[in-house]
């Protein structure tokens, strides 16, 4: 690996996880003088295949764009990126990623998947910047809970920061006759977001054991137990179903020397081939049991190490906000008792939306 340009990688990631856009780390990386590829590569003897710039440092949005959707970078080598339409011509043309062919884990990894996906995510939910220039954390992660639309992030030069606030679009595009016209204040929402995150990464530092519960994800010796008699099962039926192509292949050669005759081969190959076809479907389902199991116990372990690393938070910025939160809904608020409250329902990364999470020890003292 090289290191020097592995470093550049992972700040344009982390950049993007902060919430800057191609555009915006693009000015960054001119203003901290770092050099584009092409210039890089000329300075480490490298024949690059473009031009060098006027400017050696002069960053471009679609070079950080391109940067943000390589494959490569998790460690993958992919190949048929590109075809001509004859040899004859010169100009390559991209082949669409069903044509392409990836190959896993050829390398070491740059990026880990978890932040790759993420910023995956990011890139389809571009965050524009409004007419004053300002943007917030929560646009393109806060939804309306009623109808699912995204919210409008709505501000203006006038506005004080606790005036800025989100609306649901569709009561704006659609009228309120389609979804209730509802707001809520950004500083209420990360007021109430950041309580969350806090009391969850508490919980589930505290409570490992407890969350993997309320998760049926337990590490208990009874669930390694089902896994490996799980796996003792798939791998019997593999067998099976390999003996039984065998033996419907001695059966036709029986049959076709004489050996076996026409009344008997029916029967048995009719025996067989209802063996093998209940094997295979009991083969299907007990792998998708068993990798469903698998992806669910390690994103709940995963999610687990994540909450370890913000044991002590007490300010929510866009990095920590990407990393845990995929989606906020918000509900209209209630006034049916004179004052205004609002429910929120956070959707985690890897886990989705929690059950009701209570602390045990609370729970002795009730």
């Amino acid at each position: 690996m090289d290191e020097e340009a592995a470093q550049v990688v992972r700040r344009i990631y982390a950049l993007c996880l902060e919430g800057y856009g191609p555009t915006q780390i693009a000015r960054l990386l001119k203003e901290e003088h770092i050099p584009v590829p092409t210039a890089y590569w000329l300075s480490n003897g490298r024949k690059p295949n473009t031009a060098l710039p006027d400017n050696p440092c002069k960053w471009v949005s679609d070079t950080v764009a391109y940067i943000l959707e390589r494959k490569e970078y998790l460690g993958h080598t992919i190949n048929f990126k590109t075809y001509k339409q004859s040899y004859k011509s010169k100009k390559k043309l991209w082949n669409p990623e069903e044509k392409q062919m990836v190959f896993e884990n050829t390398h070491e990894a740059i990026i880990t998947a978890d932040v790759w996906k993420k910023v995956q995510v990011l890139r389809k939910n571009k965050r524009r910047p409004t007419r004053t220039g300002k943007t917030n954390l929560f646009s393109g992660i806060a939804y309306c809970a009623d109808c699912g639309a995204k919210l409008y992030y709505c501000t203006s030069k006038n506005f004080e920061t606790r005036q800025d606030h989100f609306v649901c679009s569709t009561s704006r595009k659609k009228g309120k006759e389609v979804c209730a016209t509802h707001f809520i204040r950004a500083v209420v929402l990360e007021e109430m977001v950041l309580w969350h995150l806090q009391y969850i990464t508490s919980f589930v530092t505290a409570y490992e054991d407890i969350f993997r519960d309320k998760m049926n994800a337990k590490h208990t010796a009874d669930q390694k137990k089902q896994i490996a008699l799980r796996r003792k099962q798939i791998a019997q039926a593999e067998r099976r179903i390999t003996e039984l192509s065998k033996l419907f292949k001695r059966m036709y050669e029986d049959n076709v020397s004489g050996k076996l005759n026409d009344i008997r081969f029916e029967e048995l190959s009719s025996d067989y081939e209802t063996e093998q076809v209940d094997l295979e479907n009991k083969l299907e389902q007990w792998q998708a049991e068993w990798t469903e199991q698998e992806q669910h116990t390690e994103d709940v372990e995963r999610f687990i190490s994540k909450c370890r690393k913000y044991t002590d938070l007490t300010k929510l910025t866009p990095t920590i906000l990407n990393d845990l939160v995929n989606k906020v809904f918000v509900e209209a608020p209630d006034k049916s008792d004179g004052k205004r409250r609002q429910n929120i329902h956070i959707s985690y990364d890897l886990v989705g939306i929690l059950p009701q999470l209570n602390n045990p020890i609370h729970e002795e003292m009730a």
